[in-house]
């Protein structure tokens, strides 16, 4: 018997600790390499954790549910035992989870097939082995393989699996009147809400935020993506949408008023000489806020396709820490979800968010003449510690003359 202790890699440098939501495996399973042997949830994404080798799992020492650290052991293999079906390794973006032993790697298996981590993310887009190219070693396809393809626009092979039935929220109950039962649903918040909870607190305990708003004639940009939306298409391969306009709008306006980018620590104000743009996302766990990284160096099809690639993700929760770790502004779009006007909440430690909304046709009073318009509604909370009125004014109407006038934005064409 040769046994190896199986744990988890550093985290991050922001999440102390994670829970274990559920093992794939019971002790005396047959495990092979790179398998996947159970689920994490941090405050930010779940991600699947691997077998470190071939073996039987000898034993499980943290159950579902259990809250686990860095480098904690969670279970023990037994590399001496013969698994049914051995699976080589790979590195399809799971977590790494790390052997104290040093056994040499276990045979290869038979090559043209998906990864295990690969092969669910397949089963639940309806993808099939066909439309994928294997990068994996001996062409073995990765998660990372499907995810491309997925990015690429490829369409599901086969019907996707139909969910399983979902205990009714306690709303369906209520709309119809009931006689004789009063259910009530008691269920713990998951680690990514308790920590979005923990977070909104903190934020409205820690900063004065103050909001301002204005209002954007959005026809240019309308007219705009009308005109070029065939050939930025063809050209860049992405679909040329809205929020990249917004995106290069308030980086032209954090230039002008770097403390809109800035951050407090302690008593000190610290001025980011970098733009690295938090993009709202919703995700079937929760809001995320991934990153668009030096987003003044990217072109709008490089921010079209990030923003594109991050939704994916967002869905099938596929995000990696490193994606949703950072930012020096943020920008929330409530306008999918057809808000008319909100007051957005920073996110720690940022300073300031722009909350952008749904844009609709308005009557509005050009040269003394009554016109119908589509206005969008904008909103920048801000921290009043460090950001005074006067420059989220005049940060937002910058914001508000870019999108009017898109000219001074390149389309990268």
């Amino acid at each position: 018997m040769a046994i190896i202790d199986v744990t988890i890699s550093q985290l991050s440098e922001s999440v102390a600790e994670a829970t274990l939501l559920n093992w794939k495996k019971k002790p005396g399973d047959d495990v092979a390499e790179d398998e996947i042997l159970f689920e994490i949830e941090t405050d930010k994404v779940v991600l699947d954790v691997p077998s470190p080798a071939d073996g039987i799992l000898f034993e499980i020492l943290v159950g579902d549910g259990g809250t686990v650290v860095a480098n904690q052991v969670l279970a023990r293999i037994d590399t001496e035992g013969k698994p049914a079906d051995l699976k080589p390794a790979s590195s399809d973006g799971a977590i790494e989870a790390v052997s104290t032993s040093s056994q040499p790697p276990s045979p290869q298996g038979n090559s043209g097939s998906a990864m295990p981590a690969a092969a669910k993310l397949m089963a639940e887009t309806g993808l099939s082995a066909t439309q994928i190219v294997g990068t994996g070693r001996k062409g073995k396809i990765t998660k990372g393989d499907v995810l491309a393809a997925i990015a690429d626009g490829a369409e599901p092979a086969s019907p996707l699996p139909t969910p399983a039935p979902q205990l009714k929220p306690v709303e369906a109950y209520l709309e119809t009147p009931l006689i004789t039962e009063r259910p009530e649903q008691r269920v713990p918040m998951t680690r990514l809400r308790a920590r979005i909870a923990e977070r909104l607190l903190q934020s409205q305990a820690t900063n004065a935020i103050l909001t301002t708003f204005n209002e954007v004639n959005m026809q240019a940009v309308i007219d705009l993506r009308t005109r070029y939306k065939a050939t930025f298409e063809k050209e860049h391969g992405v679909r040329l949408g809205i929020v990249s306009f917004f995106v290069k709008a308030a980086v032209h306006a954090l230039r002008k008023y770097p403390v809109l980018n800035a951050s407090v620590e302690g008593k000190d104000i610290i001025y980011h000489g970098f733009f690295d743009i938090g993009i709202a996302v919703s995700s079937p766990r929760g809001l995320v806020v991934p990153i668009l990284r030096n987003a003044d160096q990217m072109s709008i099809a490089e921010i079209e396709r990030k923003i594109a690639d991050y939704t994916t993700k967002a869905k099938l929760g596929t995000l990696s820490l490193e994606e949703l770790t950072g930012g020096t502004f943020s920008i929330s779009n409530g306008g999918v979800f057809g808000s008319m006007l909100s007051t957005p909440i920073i996110n720690p430690p940022q300073s300031a968010i722009l909350g952008i909304h749904a844009t609709t046709e308005r009557a509005v009073v050009e040269n003394g003449q009554i016109v119908v318009r589509p206005m969008n509604y904008l909103a920048m909370s801000y921290d009043h510690r460090i950001i005074d009125g006067k420059e989220a004014v005049l940060g937002l109407v910058a914001i508000k003359d870019a999108l009017e006038d898109p000219a001074r934005l390149l389309l990268d064409l």
